[in-house]
């Protein structure tokens, strides 16, 4: 999804260096303005973890990415005429540590072209956000000032991975309301094995109330007969400079579902390792406050509930999470953050990965303390 349609969850806008031109058509008789865009984030932070490993250890570690995971980007578009533009977008995460590319990801996390038209939408063919991530990060995100994934976000893990590769998307807005449909190609095994489903729809207006839903549905990579299913709903509600968010998310696996890799973002051991294989049914309900003081302060406090049925009577469990979180803007472009998390954690849920993405410790005993400073640059 382009930028511009992340607006409602960015917050404010990334500063971009721009290149535009015009191209000439064979004839000379008329011309196509055309734009490419270079864009990125750096964000690296400190963080403290307890219970980080199974023997009780606490942690400090530098983060490459903690409000957000650093990236860089080209995206572009070509007026083609009649209100119609081609357009494309490449996205690369990587780790200010070592400046190496993000192995959960592919080099280009976001990979797509695709027309799009002031009549009749917009049709995106590659690796992209799915519809139902796209309707939580267009309205009810936890601290929507912050771009799709960070270290402590734990609703994005409800999403099936957020991006989906081989993947068919179209887009459409009427007034206030957008709807997305969506079809990943399954690469391997029979026809339909590996492939995913997915539709939206978001409510976003001026006024103070914003709604969406979401659904996902994807075919096991091997045995294609089983599925992984997805649903959510939420909204918000905005008065003044107070934002309130309410959200509810479910998962239900089937008993033979291993994994969707490789449209998916994870192999199946990686799922396996982070006990996303052992549910059949996993449901959050999650929502926060965020309140924006003057023009350079975003302060936020979030709470998750997860409640979890295991494929066997060891993988039942609950978890309950908490986060305050302020970000100061020094800049335009360079802000500095602080955040906490606690969370308590039974039964199958020890040592699941519910707390977010991007090396994160996943709690190995029942309860789990975290805190984070650190400072990040959008150019």
């Amino acid at each position: 999804m382009q930028r511009s349609l992340q607006k409602p969850y960015l917050g404010k806008a990334l500063r971009r260096a721009s290149i535009a031109g015009a191209i000439g058509c064979w004839a000379g008789t008329s011309f196509a303005q055309s734009s490419v865009t270079l864009y990125g984030l750096i964000d690296s932070g400190l963080r403290y973890t307890t219970n980080a490993d199974k023997a009780g250890d606490s942690r400090w570690q530098t983060m490459s990415g903690g409000a957000s995971e650093s990236h860089f980007g080209i995206k572009g578009s070509e007026d083609l005429g009649g209100g119609l533009s081609a357009i494309f977008q490449l996205e690369d995460r990587f780790f200010t540590n070592s400046g190496t590319t993000d192995p959960a990801y592919p080099f280009f996390n976001t990979a797509f072209v695709g027309l799009q038209s002031t009549t009749y939408g917009r049709l995106t063919l590659g690796r992209q956000l799915n519809p139902f991530a796209d309707a939580v990060m267009r309205t009810y995100i936890t601290n929507p000032w912050l771009p799709t994934v960070y270290q402590f976000r734990p609703e994005v893990g409800m999403a099936q991975g957020v991006w989906t590769s081989s993947m068919a998307k179209y887009a459409a807005q009427w007034h206030d309301v957008t709807v997305e449909g969506s079809y990943a190609f399954g690469t391997t095994g029979a026809f339909g094995a590996g492939s995913q489903i997915g539709a939206s729809i978001a409510y976003v207006p001026q006024g103070p109330v914003s709604l969406a839903a979401g659904y996902l549905d994807a075919r096991d990579a091997v045995n294609g007969s089983a599925h992984f299913k997805a649903w959510t709903a939420g909204g918000t509600y905005t008065f003044d400079s107070t934002r309130f968010s309410l959200g509810w998310a479910e998962n239900r696996e089937d008993p033979g579902f291993t994994g969707n890799f490789p449209n998916g973002p994870y192999t199946t051991a990686t799922l396996t390792a982070l006990k996303f294989n052992n549910f059949t049914e996993r449901t959050m309900i999650f929502g926060g406050v965020t309140q924006t003081v003057g023009a350079a302060t975003h302060l936020s406090a979030n709470v998750w509930r997860t409640l979890q049925e295991g494929k066997q009577t060891s993988g039942d469990g609950n978890a309950t999470q908490f986060q305050l979180m302020a970000d100061y803007n020094l800049s335009r472009r360079t802000d500095v953050y602080i955040e906490g998390d606690y969370a308590w954690y039974s039964g199958g849920l020890i040592g699941a990965q519910i707390q977010g993405f991007n090396g994160l410790s996943a709690a190995q005993g029942s309860t789990q303390l975290g805190a984070m400073v650190g400072i990040r640059h959008l150019f």
